[in-house]
């Protein structure tokens, strides 16, 4: 694995902006310069002038010529259709599962039940990020489960607003990743029945739970 000290000045501009979009270090809304990046990395302005471009192009930065980059903030029609494609590719996901042998099911149950573990324990310690990286595992446990590689890569090419919309999600208080545990909870125990319908139902109440707390609708 390449370590940071052999990554190019750009790629090291990419990454540390990119990372510090994802996690809320900056908000959206936010105007920054390639001049304060520049002076916290120790580097020259134009690898991040190189490295802003590239976080126009994935849309998390909007750029003001001599002005800065604006961090775009997730739209509420964003949220709304990665909400309605994690339904399709996880309910898709969880049908064809539920349909397959008992013992295939009791696998990935068990998987299931692993990643809701680390969330208990994660839980228990206040972690916010183990929790929201458990999270991310659990759903992404369920679309492998699918076997289907062309929507796997669909998934995740959707991580990057997942991150974000989850961040907002889990800021909402303490009592959202509760509610979050217990979703998952259902969806296994639906799964694990073989109830194809169920599985569907309750992930849409997962996801409906997840709009109403990122939107306030």
């Amino acid at each position: 694995m390449t370590g940071n000290g052999s990554l190019s000045a750009k790629e090291r501009a990419y990454r540390d902006t990119k990372a510090r979009i994802l996690d809320g270090s900056l908000p959206g809304g936010d105007l920054i310069t390639e001049g304060q990046v520049a002076d916290t990395l120790a580097m020259s302005r134009t690898p991040v002038r190189e490295a802003f471009l590239r976080l126009e192009a994935e849309g998390l930065l909007r750029l003001f010529p001599k002005r800065g980059a604006l961090v775009v903030a997730v739209s509420p029609s964003e949220v709304e259709a990665v909400l309605e494609a994690r339904e399709l590719v996880e309910g898709h996901a969880l049908t064809k599962l539920c349909a397959a042998p008992e013992e295939d099911r009791a696998v990935v149950a068990a998987a299931l039940h692993e990643v809701l573990d680390v969330q208990r324990e994660a839980l228990s310690r206040e972690d916010e990020q183990a929790f929201a990286e458990a999270d991310r595992r659990f759903h992404i446990t369920v679309v492998e489960s699918g076997r289907n590689p062309i929507l796997l890569e669909l998934y995740a090419s959707l991580r990057d607003r997942q991150l974000r919309m989850n961040l907002g999600s889990l800021e909402r208080g303490p009592s959202r990743p509760r509610a979050i545990l217990a979703q998952h909870e259902a969806i296994v125990a639906a799964l694990t029945a073989g109830d194809a319908e169920a599985a569907r139902e309750r992930l849409r109440v997962h996801l409906d739970a997840t709009r109403v707390s990122v939107l306030g609708r």
